[in-house]
């Protein structure tokens, strides 16, 4: 009897608890990334309070309340948290785990992409040598269909010639963001969300801040080349990594 019990019982119990852990991981790192981590911890600390009042010491008045603050609170963090809202969808859809679906449906080749990759790695390397500013973004699974349409629309091929005749210093697009969508370069000149961190050291400047505010809004992938030291970033998924090699930035984006 108790074997029966736990099979039909204990066992969608785990599954329950194992879902819900999952759940609230990726709430956590979503709300990490966009800088909303207080937001989580007090929601969570609220939800806690409520099942405590409500459904263990069934204080009904209390319970009730809070019940209602409740579903008015989730129609008000829908509003507010819908980007963020949309880049979980868009992660939780774009995972691992569903890897094998987008190998079935969008299969590229491997040597087809190892040819931008080096294009874009080429060109990195030259403007770092010249110190030529620059902010490479790389679509992954969110579409930037918003921030292209900032910019001037190019939907060119991607090569070395090209990313570096628009960074140079006085072509009118070199202050902007160029942005690739699969293997072509969509747009240039586009303005990108600027990061309010503040653990950001101050001596960087407007590139590096609007490379980790795409990274916070989206998926993407923000290369970054510094004009006045030449170093070159990437910012991915909420956090910036400074002082790369070419070998460095060359696995980074063979290996995303």
């Amino acid at each position: 009897m108790a074997s029966m019990l736990f099979s039909s019982f204990g066992i969608k119990a785990i599954i329950d608890i194992l879902l819900v852990a999952t759940l609230l991981f990726y709430v956590f790192r979503m709300m990490k990334d966009s800088g909303s981590l207080n937001v989580f911890v007090g929601v969570l600390a609220f939800v806690v309070v409520w099942a405590i009042v409500y459904k263990i010491l069934d204080m009904k008045l209390i319970g009730t309340i809070m019940d209602k603050f409740i579903d008015i609170g989730l129609i008000i963090l829908v509003i507010l948290f819908q980007e963020q809202i949309k880049r979980f969808l868009m992660d939780l859809g774009s995972h691992r785990g569903f890897g094998f679906i987008s190998k079935v449906f969008l299969h590229k080749s491997a040597s087809a992409d190892k040819r931008w990759i080096s294009s874009v790695v080429h060109a990195c390397m030259s403007m770092s040598k010249s110190k030529t500013g620059a902010l490479i973004v790389v679509e992954r699974g969110m579409p930037l269909d918003d921030y292209e349409h900032t910019g001037d629309m190019i939907d060119a091929q991607i090569n070395q010639r090209l990313i570096e005749n628009i960074f140079f210093k006085n072509s009118p697009l070199h202050d902007g963001a160029l942005i690739i969508s699969g293997d072509k370069i969509k747009s240039a000149g586009c303005i990108l969300p600027v990061s309010h961190d503040t653990s950001l050291p101050r001596y960087l400047g407007l590139r590096h801040r609007s490379a980790l505010g795409i990274a916070q809004a989206t998926d993407a992938i923000a290369i970054v080349v510094s004009e006045e030291t030449g170093n070159i970033s990437y910012a991915y998924k909420g956090e910036l990594h400074q002082k790369l090699t070419t070998t460095e930035l060359d696995q980074t984006l063979s290996n995303l």
